[in-house]
């Protein structure tokens, strides 16, 4: 788990490099436990990350914001959210641009990721990159898991890093 960890960390390094204004929007349900690790790593970032960035807690309505992402016109947007793809809990994988296309449409928010992802697309200019973490509980309830908020932690120090 650990290399899977370093790898998608190599590939959000490569995919945030040279980046001039991003959107980083966390999506998740507050009472779905490990849903909520997207909207989690929003929060461990507030204060960590210079101007260029934008944090956007959209819990499970991210096509709420698009006016906001579009009006901030950014570069590169990073949505983080719980997607169960049969991997260990806390494995995550990052979805580039390219592979949207293959992205799955169903989804348990609203508006499936895939077409919110197709519509900031059509409508700014910027690359688009989802960060699925696998969940560990998903029942109802609050709080993350302990795994998943060490997961959150890690990302956000990640990210932390790469944009501050």
């Amino acid at each position: 788990m650990i290399q899977e960890k370093n790898s998608v960390e190599n590939k959000l390094e490569e995919w945030l490099r040279n980046a001039e204004k991003v959107v980083i929007a966390g999506i998740g349900n507050p009472i779905r436990k490990d849903d909520f690790v997207g909207v989690r790593v929003i929060q461990k970032l507030r204060g960590k990350t210079s101007e260029k960035v934008l944090l956007l807690e959209c819990e499970t309505v991210p096509e709420s914001f698009l006016p906001t992402i579009v009006d901030f016109d950014p570069t590169q947007v990073l949505l983080i959210d719980a997607a169960i793809l049969g991997l260990t809990p806390g494995e995550m994988r990052l979805i580039v641009q390219d592979q949207l296309a293959d992205f799955p449409a169903t989804s348990t928010h609203m508006l499936p990721l895939r077409i919110f992802c197709d519509y900031l697309t059509a409508t700014t200019n910027s690359k688009i990159a989802l960060l699925l973490i696998e969940p560990e509980n998903v029942e109802f309830g609050e709080g993350l898991t302990p795994e998943l908020e060490k997961v959150a932690e890690k990302i956000a120090e990640v990210i932390s890093r790469l944009l501050s």
